[in-house]
Order: structure tokens, then C-alpha cells, then sequence
């Protein structure tokens, strides 16, 4: 029998009526046997994620502050969602479990990882599933880093005698069984684990929104949907700033080639998005695929004369910024000039230092530094079959009156890469994606 891996975020388990439309999800299709859900989102925009509350409990607990009130806001929340789906389930019983080992001086991930345990044994019980936690199978080495073989062969090992399950996103435990969390948005992760441990037919990852969109909805009004995408320009887009999926997630899947499909729980009906393998697209591609971006960059740029023919001169320049502890985000070229693409929030209170050790060590001829940049990226699987691409993204911005100020476009021609002025942001994006529709 076919297996499908089901992770759903925390908007479709906000509440008990989510609860009632995620078992009817669930229960409409027999393959979906292993569910990874997150803790309880927002249920409007002036609620409270559980996860941000639980913080505040361990935040509270550490500077000696009674987290009493706040616990409270978090056990009637999922006493509420036991009681609306006429649940036998003892859940205070948990509740109190957790706000005690708080109490006892309970780590900061322990404390965030109890909103997807909860739920888990919540969502187990009504869907007659049973309950595995993931402290039991997501193994992290005592580094913190997810020691992924041990995962994989303890996955498998334990799915391979439960039928069903549902395994709690977010968190594992290292060797010694201290609770361990990815990042955020890491129930996706566990989800990409779970159904690569076992070479799951489909992972399916649903939340709030009928899958990818060629543009942010905030900038675009109506954007076209994204039918099927590759995991390559998934990468791009997500690392541009198009966040549905958390893009780690990608790579368990992506190894072995099992698709995601990012499924809406409010129109379950809506086909979503299908992210696949670049061999799996039987379609002729059309031009572009989406369009992301990000504000607030600062470019360094240098030039110097025969700077291709002096050894080691990028790599004295990238040197400077390890020592600061700053990552790039792009770095274009030429025979006699780079540029630097550093986030803002990376390069605060280190421009100018950076900027000396640069001059000192490198001994460029001329810096210019260009702040207040905004990256917008044009990612698309066909651009490298149709001509006319770039100059239809520089045509729309030269029309919209927006100058361009740096162009990069990688080894793969799958992504055209402008930098323009932050004020121009939204605009550059609107003239873009109207260029292509």
C-alpha cells in the first residue's frame, strides 16, 4: 500500500473546529498513515501562537517572574480543544506535568517543544492513532545537530511495526535525552525525516494557503498559483523570501525523490503546489516560475585594477568577513571589480571595521558602498530556453522608472538576481510580474 507522510502547521490546529477538518483530511484517504502536526497557532490576528507562550513561561521562570497567568492562557487553550471535540482524554494531567518541570528549571527548548507534544497526544487520541514522541526518534548528537543516520534507522525501525501514527514536529533529543528543537518552522523538517525514513509516496505539508504563489500577495493582488515546481527553484524562491515551506525540509525529501505538495487545510479541494525533482517536469517550462525578495542589503562594492590576476584576493576578502562573523548573501564579479551583498542586520556596527580591514589587506583601488539595497530575484526552470528573459525584467524596471544597481545571474541561469533602491522595492516587484503576465 501506497504511504503518505502528513505534517500540518499550526494554523490547521489552531482549535477544535481546525482539529474537525484535519481528521477529515486524514480519514479521507487511508495512505496517510504518519501525521506530524505543529503546536496551536493563531486563531485570529490579536491571538497568541502557543509556542511564543511557552517561551514567555521559561522567559518568566528565569528572571524569577510568576508564569502562572500565562500558563493559564496556554491550558485553556488546549482544554478547550479537548472539551469542543467531546474528548475523554485527560489532558490537564499533561498540562501539569509541564508547567511542574518548568517550575524545576526545564530548558528553554523543552519549554517550546510541550506546544507540538501536546498537541500530538491530543490530535493521536481523536484520530485513534498511535502516539509516538518524536524524543523517541528524532536522535540529535550532543552537539545539538540532528544526527541523521541514527534518525533514519530508528524511524524506520519503529514505523515499521505502527501502522499509523502521529509524531510531534519540532523537537527530538540528544543522546542523554535532554530535549533538543530545530529552528523555527521546524516541524516541517521532522515531517521531510518521517517520510524520508520510510521512502514515503508523497509528503504532504498543509497549512494556510493553497500552496505557492508567484509573488507575495502583499505586493501582487491576485498572483497567479504555481501548479508544479522543482526543488531547485523552490531553494531560490524560499531563500528569497517566499517562506511557505521551511526550506530545510527540502533536502530529506530531495535525496531520495519523494514529492512534497503543499495542501491548504481550509480548500483541501485546491490541487496546491507539487515541488518535484527536475525530471519529473514532463511540461514545457514557461519563462519564470516566481518572483521573491528581501530589503534591506548593503552591496560593498571594489574594483582593482588586474584583480583577476592576483592570487588570493577573494579569498582575503572573504577572510575579513569570517573574522567579524558575517555571511554573504551574493558576490558577483568581474575581471577588475566584485561586490558584496551583505544583510544589513549581518554588517550592524562592523561596516566601518570591515570596511579598514579591507583597505588595508586588499589595498583596492576604489569602495563604494551602496546601502539601503533591496535583492529582488526572477527564478524560473526555463530562462535558459527562451530568449528575451533578462531584457523583459530590465525593459519593466527601466519603464517603472527604477535603476538597477547590480545584476547577478547564477552558473544554472535559473535565477536573475537585481539589486535596486529599498524604496523601489514593491514597485520593482509589481513591474516584474506584470512583464510576465
Amino acid at each position: 500500500m501506497s504511504t503518505i507522510v502528513t505534517k500540518f502547521g499550526g494554523s490547521s490546529l489552531a482549535d477544535a473546529s481546525q482539529f474537525k477538518k484535519v481528521k477529515n483530511i486524514i480519514l479521507s484517504n487511508d495512505e496517510r498513515r504518519y501525521v506530524v502536526p505543529s503546536a496551536p497557532g493563531k486563531r485570529n490576528s490579536k491571538d497568541s501562537k502557543i509556542t511564543d507562550l511557552l517561551y514567555l513561561c521559561h522567559a518568566h521562570v528565569s528572571t524569577g517572574i510568576s508564569f502562572d497567568d500565562v500558563f493559564n492562557h496556554i491550558k485553556d487553550r488546549y482544554c478547550a480543544i479537548v472539551s469542543d471535540l467531546d474528548l475523554t482524554f485527560n489532558i490537564r494531567e499533561h498540562l501539569d506535568i509541564v508547567k511542574k518541570d518548568l517550575e524545576d528549571g526545564a530548558s528553554s527548548d523543552y519549554a517550546a517543544s510541550r506546544g507540538e507534544y501536546l498537541n500530538g497526544l491530543i490530535l493521536a487520541n481523536y484520530l485513534g492513532f498511535e502516539f509516538i514522541d518524536a524524543k523517541d526518534v528524532m536522535i540529535f548528537n550532543n552537539d545539538g545537530s540532528l544526527d541523521s543516520e541514527a534518525t533514519a534507522s530508528t524511524l524506520k525501525a519503529r514505523l515499521a511495526i505502527t501502522p499509523k501514527a502521529v509524531i510531534p514536529g519540532f523537537y527530538g533529543a540528544d543522546k542523554e535525552s535532554n530535549i533538543i528543537t530545530f529552528s523555527r518552522g521546524g516541524s516541517d523538517v521532522t515531517g521531510a525525516l518521517v517520510a524520508a525514513s520510510i521512502d514515503a509516496d508523497l509528503y504532504e505539508n498543509w497549512t494556510d494557503v493553497s500552496g505557492f504563489l508567484m509573488a507575495d500577495p502583499r505586493i501582487i493582488q491576485n498572483p497567479k498559483p504555481i501548479s508544479k515546481i522543482t526543488y531547485s527553484e523552490l531553494r531560490e524562491l524560499s531563500y528569497m523570501g517566499a517562506s511557505v515551506l521551511h526550506e530545510d525540509a527540502i533536502f530529506p525529501v530531495r535525496e531520495i525523490g519523494i514529492p512534497i505538495n503543499i495542501k491548504n487545510t481550509n480548500k483541501p479541494e485546491d490541487e496546491g503546489t507539487f515541488i518535484v525533482k527536475d525530471t519529473d517536469i514532463s511540461s514545457k517550462p514557461t519563462a519564470i516560475t516566481g518572483i521573491a525578495g528581501k530589503k534591506d542589503f548593503t552591496v560593498i562594492s571594489l574594483s582593482k585594477a588586474s584583480m583577476n590576476s592576483e592570487l588570493g584576493f577573494c579569498r582575503k576578502l572573504l577572510s575579513i568577513l569570517e573574522q567579524h562573523n558575517i555571511s554573504f548573501e551574493n558576490m558577483p564579479s568581474g575581471i577588475d571589480t566584485v561586490c558584496l551583498v551583505i544583510s544589513d542586520s549581518q554588517l550592524k556596527n562592523k561596516k566601518d571595521a570591515v570596511l579598514e580591514e579591507i583597505k588595508r589587506t586588499c589595498n583596492p583601488d576604489n569602495i563604494e558602498v551602496h546601502p539601503n539595497m533591496a535583492m529582488i530575484a526572477t527564478v524560473g526552470r526555463g530562462m535558459a530556453k527562451q530568449r528575451g528573459t533578462a531584457a523583459k525584467i530590465f525593459t519593466s524596471l527601466s519603464n517603472a522608472e527604477i535603476n538597477i544597481r547590480m545584476i547577478d545571474q547564477g552558473s544554472s541561469e535559473m535565477n536573475i538576481l537585481v539589486g535596486i533602491e529599498n524604496d523601489n522595492f514593491e514597485k520593482g516587484i509589481v513591474a516584474i510580474y506584470n512583464a510576465f503576465n
